[in-house]
């Protein structure tokens, strides 16, 4: 590995990596965003309305996606995983309209208002993620200095 010719921007990325995760505003983002992902994946049961089984099934399915997306994936591999933070924020949107779009009349007071505060929050998160790895980033790159 040694000889790999790109071993000093891989250990570049790797140490970037590292930097933007070991942030407390990163870590307080991961930390709220698995909260958030357990949440929605449960909130058909703790919000009460478990008998809708279309939203109850999409819930717990973008709940569990967005936990494992957001949990400390988005900047172990960063160079790899970048666009990780805009895929929960699609989530996020889906999440916010998922109770006029997936199958039945699922549109309650309960559901709506359920979904829209959790999506919000899920969008937030998302873009707070994506903020952080971009912010990092562009402070790595302006710190590069290039001989000719």
């Amino acid at each position: 590995m040694e000889t790999h010719p790109d071993i000093i921007a891989m250990r570049d990325r790797h140490e970037m990596a590292e930097r933007v995760t070991s942030t407390p505003r990163a870590q307080a983002v991961e930390a709220l965003a698995l909260l958030t992902g357990v949440y929605l994946a449960a909130s058909p049961w703790i919000a009460g309305f478990n008998n809708l089984s279309t939203l109850t099934v999409n819930n717990l399915i973008v709940g569990i996606a967005y936990a494992l997306l957001m949990s400390g994936g988005f900047g172990r591999a960063y160079e790899r995983t970048h666009s990780m933070p805009w895929a929960a924020c699609a989530l996020g949107a889906w999440t916010i309209i998922s109770p006029w779009v997936v199958a039945g009349d699922v549109s309650t007071v309960r559901t709506i208002v359920n979904n829209v505060i959790v999506g919000a929050l899920c969008l937030l998160l998302g873009l707070a993620a994506s903020a952080a790895a971009r912010e990092k980033r562009s402070s790595q790159e302006g710190r590069r200095v290039t001989t000719p």
